[in-house]
């Protein structure tokens, strides 16, 4: 791992996703953190309550995934949501809505801490994710969506494309940050 891979160790993160492999192959890739799973909702949104977490990665379909972003926003815990059988321009517009850092498909799963590294290396320095991330895999969208995926939506994608910052899935996370909230702001 490069010099970027220490954003990662000693984070306490929770994996969620109904699939046992998925939750094992993610421990394995960063095991460099202390990883939390939880394979249903109900454990889930537990967890989430009672734990103190830097990084949430869920899955959308299984676990109620979009609902546990509001429950992980709320708490002030970054999330990136991991799908495969949930992957559509609707979730991932919604996961941008809902305050997710970012949006990953499972067939980059094995690219995991590299990826997470860079989304990381991007909240902590002030950069968008979401830029980072179209810079990174928007070929694969246009790819998985087809080229002229974003038409249907295209108010809310140019927009999108201008600032990378979508304002309230940006106002969501921050109404919940404590060190915003702490100065009164």
């Amino acid at each position: 791992m490069t010099e970027k891979g220490s954003l990662l160790k000693g984070l306490r993160i929770l994996a969620v996703d109904d699939e046992e492999d998925i939750l094992e192959t993610i421990q394995e890739i960063l095991d460099e953190a202390q990883i939390d799973t939880a394979r249903d909702y109900k454990s889930a949104s537990h967890k989430i309550r009672q734990g103190q977490y830097d990084l949430a990665i869920l899955d959308i379909m299984g676990v109620d995934g979009l609902k546990l972003l509001e429950e992980t926003v709320d708490r002030g815990i970054p999330t990136v949501m991991l799908t495969a059988h949930a992957i559509s321009p609707e979730t991932l517009m919604e996961s941008i809505q809902k305050g997710a850092i970012s949006y990953l498909p499972k067939e980059t799963l094995a690219d995991l801490d590299e990826l997470l590294n860079d989304i990381l290396g991007a909240v902590r320095s002030g950069e968008p994710p979401w830029k980072l991330l179209f810079e990174k895999l928007g070929d694969f969208f246009d790819t998985r969506f087809g080229s002229e995926w974003k038409d249907k939506d295209r108010e809310f994608w140019s927009e999108f494309s201008r600032s990378y910052q979508i304002s309230k899935g940006i106002q969501e996370r921050l109404k919940h940050d404590k060190r915003i909230l702490d100065k009164g702001i």
